[in-house]
């Protein structure tokens, strides 16, 4: 009997030791710090892994994050999936690396199988590979900064990972993911449940420190169901530095003669005859594109002698499609006789320098939450575009001041007016108006709204 005990506990205390080797490398701070090599080099001033369950290249503010900690000395895991094209400032930069994530299989991308199956199936996928990502292909890293939404699995692996590497959480709140959930799902379904209470006990129990895109949000997160006591910072989304207004007229014209959508239309957008109108959108329900192609189709028809349009509409999504056949159904039936749609999927330059080209920007963005805001219009006002966009809903007021940098509609009706109003001015006052309060307000930029409270949370700024 002692024999077997004896056994037991070897086997036991061989498998407990054996756990305890396998389990990820802790942070460890050196203070001084330590040198990495022979020489000068030092330990970077901190170290983030900065993630993102989604594409890296579509998510701007992370990627703003990852290159404003580098630029101050950090040391930077930018973790995510790499599906399209990077910042230029996060490439060949040695203290950014970029740790993609292995994409789910095909089966469970294809929208084939049913959701209540995929769904399940799709968070196991991810629960590993973020689990392996964080724990074993990167080195620990002091903070960990987390993009929500997704929430799930992703607040609670990072839980898991901060307790088990010694490094702090951060959690930067773009949104909430029951919000979006519900708006596809229903406000009653029981997964729209399970994740909004998920989503308040995690948050609220797991963070060091949030940020949030807006007060309206820091606010919300204060109060039930999410009860944060953890600070909370409004890091307010600012343009980048590519997003700038175009003053020089001849680099206008020669890239409007290089795009291929306005080509054809360069002379006549640069004698003011014709109105050049840029949107972005991601083709999902949530961005409902029939406002803006019911308004242009009332414009096509007013009685007025209103100036054509050229509208170039950018960005990918699932309803694209759908819309296409749409405007080519409503060209082919002389509904858009005095417009022209096109659409268009640019590098981040091109498009910056087309914000900069044009006379108006629309945004159809909807907020789920009613306390986000939509990024694309802070990128509008880095290149002193004026926005008119949908407007009902707590936050816009934060970004948008009407009738100083912007002009918000709710219906197609409205937003028709508005395009009336505004392009049918031959003296073009208010939308000069409206640029210059656009140019204002996005003057203050990334660098300097995330070295006020980012920056200096993290200890790199003063």
């Amino acid at each position: 009997m002692l024999e077997a005990l004896l056994t037991l506990a070897v086997f036991a205390s061989t498998a407990f030791t054996i756990a305890l080797l396998m389990l990820p490398s802790r942070y460890v701070k050196h203070s001084p710090p330590k040198v990495i090599t022979k020489g000068t080099a030092n330990e970077p001033k901190i170290s983030v892994q900065v993630l993102v369950l989604g594409d890296i290249g579509r998510s701007p503010r992370m990627q703003y994050h990852a290159m404003s900690i580098a630029k101050h000395g950090g040391r930077v895991d930018v973790i995510g999936y790499h599906e399209s094209t990077l910042h230029p400032g996060l490439i060949n930069n040695p203290l950014i690396t970029i740790v993609p994530l292995p994409p789910p299989p095909p089966l469970l991308r294809a929208n084939k199988v049913p959701f209540i199956i995929a769904g399940p199936l799709k968070v196991l996928w991810q629960i590993w590979s973020l689990f392996h990502t964080l724990g074993y292909r990167t080195k620990a890293s002091r903070w960990l900064l987390v993009q929500n939404p997704p929430s799930i699995p992703t607040l609670f692996i990072a839980i898991i990972i901060c307790f088990l590497r010694n490094t702090h959480l951060i959690i930067d709140w773009h949104n909430y993911g029951w919000t979006i959930l519900a708006g596809t799902r229903g406000g009653n379904h029981p997964f729209v449940t399970i994740s909004k209470y998920y989503e308040a006990l995690l948050g609220s129990w797991a963070p060091t420190a949030s940020f949030t895109v807006t007060y309206a949000m820091q606010n919300q997160l204060r109060n039930k169901p999410y009860n944060i006591k953890s600070p909370i910072f409004t890091l307010h989304d600012r343009p980048a530095a590519i997003f700038q207004p175009i003053s020089n007229q001849e680099s206008r014209k020669a890239f409007l003669e290089r795009m291929p959508e306005s080509q054809k239309h360069a002379h006549d957008i640069m004698a003011g005859k014709t109105k050049l109108l840029v949107s972005s959108t991601s083709w999902t329900p949530d961005e409902d594109f029939s406002l803006l192609l019911g308004a242009l189709c009332t414009y096509a028809a007013s009685s007025e002698k209103l100036p054509p349009i050229l509208a170039i509409i950018t960005g990918k999504g699932p309803q694209k499609q759908m819309y296409l056949d749409a405007i080519a159904t409503l060209t082919k039936g002389s509904k858009l006789n005095n417009v022209t749609i096109s659409t268009a999927w640019l590098s981040a330059e091109d498009y910056a320098t087309l914000l900069g080209c044009a006379d108006l920007g629309v945004c159809l963005h909807m907020s789920s939450s009613g306390v986000d805001l939509p990024m694309k219009v802070v990128d509008m006002f880095g290149a002193g575009l004026p926005v008119v966009g949908y407007g009902d809903y707590e936050s816009w007021g934060e970004l948008v001041k009407d009738g100083i940098n912007g002009r918000s509609f709710v219906t197609s009706a409205a937003l028709a007016n508005l395009l009336d109003e505004l392009f049918g001015e031959v003296d073009g006052r208010q939308l000069a108006k409206l640029r210059q309060g656009a140019m204002k307000e996005g003057s203050r930029r990334w660098d300097e709204e995330w070295d006020s409270v980012a920056g200096r949370f993290l200890g790199l700024c003063e």
